[in-house]
């Protein structure tokens, strides 16, 4: 995995776990890759998650591609000792106030995510089982959100290796 992810690893997780504001901490902390997947592992608190980037990344404004800047665009999965699987999605900038981002799985799969900053998340364990149950029944899923600026974007990660890096980070965090 590329600095890149680690340090949007680092700075997901630390607005997950800690306050909703970003941090600037790097991890190293890669346990495991499973094609398209990486797992880290945190010992304190332990915390252990899976993680993507996308394959593919589409930007438009007034329905017309444009170039923007973005940060790191990551998808998660952390599960913490005694806990289920927690869905997150990190849009590289801030989603516009109130939105919403859906999450698309091949498989006909739908589910809408609730923003706060630049991160996204289901609104309850029992929501984050159906995500996750649905990404290991397909092979690859669509995020889209809407940012504070008005761009519409679309980011889409291969499901290659989810299973098994969920497997290895829900058994690392039991």
């Amino acid at each position: 995995m590329t600095n890149l992810v680690l340090r949007g690893v680092a700075i997901l997780a630390a607005s997950v776990f800690l306050t909703g504001a970003a941090a600037a901490q790097q991890t190293t902390n890669r346990v495991a890759a499973s094609t398209d997947w990486s797992v880290f592992v945190e010992e304190s608190p332990k915390e252990c998650w899976g993680v993507s980037q996308p394959k593919e990344t589409v930007n438009t404004k007034d329905g017309k591609p444009v170039q923007v800047r973005r940060g790191d665009i990551l998808l998660f999965v952390t599960f913490r000792p005694g806990k289920p699987g927690e869905v997150s999605f990190m849009g590289g900038y801030p989603f516009a106030s109130g939105s919403t981002v859906d999450l698309e799985v091949n498989n006909g799969a739908k589910f809408t995510l609730f923003t706060d900053g630049e991160g996204a998340w289901a609104g309850s364990p029992e929501e984050d089982a159906k995500i996750i149950a649905a990404l290991k029944a397909g092979a690859d899923v669509t995020v889209g959100g809407h940012s504070g600026r008005g761009t519409y974007t679309k980011d889409k990660f291969s499901l290659m290796g989810f299973t098994a890096a969920m497997e290895e980070a829900a058994k690392r965090c039991k």
